[in-house]
Parts: structure tokens; sequence; C-alpha cells
């Protein structure tokens, strides 16, 4: 069976629909970073997603082309992700043209500097991503952070933040954002194909004891 990153982390992608403490582990991406409206039809973060799968799929489905890569296991594309920022520590969903952003999909251990440079020349050549060139590998190290489900439409968000924000005080917390810190979502449902109401979004802060 191939390893599936939401069954074997259930502590990292599937939380309760209340807010609680999670200790994450240190992560390895493929990135794009990009700002203004995620929604903008062509815009960049819509490329930016393209070019993430196209990396992701071009990794999954090396063996069939011929290419191999060394500690190589079958695995499930995880799910897409976000770490947003409007530089005042904040998130307004409603403001979306000043986002900051990074895209992300979580990579497999086995995907070294070398196999992720191979894979974006890969995906460029028989993808046509123009902007593959724009795309990372990074590692991100959130550790201490309250994290919740929030199901429902992307801009309701702040309702669920609320309560994160009530929970961090009640428990002796504070949030901790700053340049590397930031607001961060894990996507669990296809706006494409998902009711806005049923959508499903892991939402994340750092936090730290007061």
């Amino acid at each position: 069976m191939p390893f599936d990153f939401k069954k074997e982390f259930k502590e990292l992608y599937q939380p309760k629909t209340m807010p609680g403490i999670v200790s994450v582990p240190p992560v390895i991406y493929a990135a794009v970073r990009g700002e203004g409206d995620p929604n903008e039809d062509g815009g960049a973060y819509k490329n930016a997603v393209g070019v993430l799968y196209g990396i992701l799929y071009t990794i999954k489905m090396s063996g069939k082309g011929g290419h191999s890569i060394d500690g190589y296991y079958d695995f499930v594309v995880p799910p897409l992700e976000g770490f947003w920022d409007q530089g005042s520590g904040g998130f307004d969903p409603l403001h979306k043209e000043l986002f900051k952003w990074i895209s992300v999909i979580r990579l497999p251990e086995f995907v070294t500097d070398e196999v992720f440079e191979w894979a974006k020349a890969e995906a460029a050549r028989k993808k046509k991503l123009d902007c593959y060139v724009a795309a990372e590998r990074i590692a991100v190290d959130e550790g201490l952070c309250v994290q919740c489900l929030h199901i429902g439409c992307y801009d309701n968000e702040p309702k669920t933040v609320a309560e994160m924000d009530k929970f961090i005080t009640d428990n002796g917390y504070v949030n901790d954002f700053s340049e590397t810190r930031l607001h961060h979502e894990i996507y669990l449902g296809d706006p494409r194909k998902t009711a806005p109401e049923k959508l499903k979004t892991v939402i994340r802060h750092p936090i730290r004891l007061l």
C-alpha cells in the first residue's frame, strides 16, 4: 500500500473541531512563494499550486518513466498546505490582496536536493511549467502550536481562529507569530469538488508560554 502521510501522522492531519496543542517536528516541503489574492484567475497562487503538483507527481511516477531514485517508496501525494502572512501577525481572509504566502506540499524524506532539482526540470519539460524555477525545497520547524479543524468556507475562518485564541489565553500561552512562524493551513478538501460549507481545513498557529 502507498505510504499515506495523513494516516501515518494523524496528530498533524486529523485534529478535532476544537483547539488542541501539538508539537510539530521539522518537515521538508516543496514550496513556491508569492503574494496577492489566491483566487485570481490565472494568478500567481494558482500557477504555484500547478507547479507543486507537477513536481510531486513527477516524483511519484518516476519509476514508470525509468528514473531510479534511491530509497524510493510509493506514496499518496500529501495535501496542499499554505503559510500565510499579512505583515501584522494577524489573518484577515477578507483582504486577500494583502496576502504574502508560501504554498507547499510535503515531500517524502528520500527527496534530496538532487532529486528535487531533477523533478523540477522533468516537470518543466513534460508539463510545460514555465515558472518551475521558482520552486524550492525547504525545511520548516514549527515546534509548539495550537491547531483546530475548521469546517466551512475559508472566509469564515476568523470564527475558528477566535476559538483558538481563547484556548491559547485560557491555557497560559500566547501567539508567537514571526517572519518564520506563520498562520498555517492544510487543505483536506478540494474546493473545485466540495461545497464551501463542507470544506475541511486544518488551521495551525505557533504559540509559546506566557
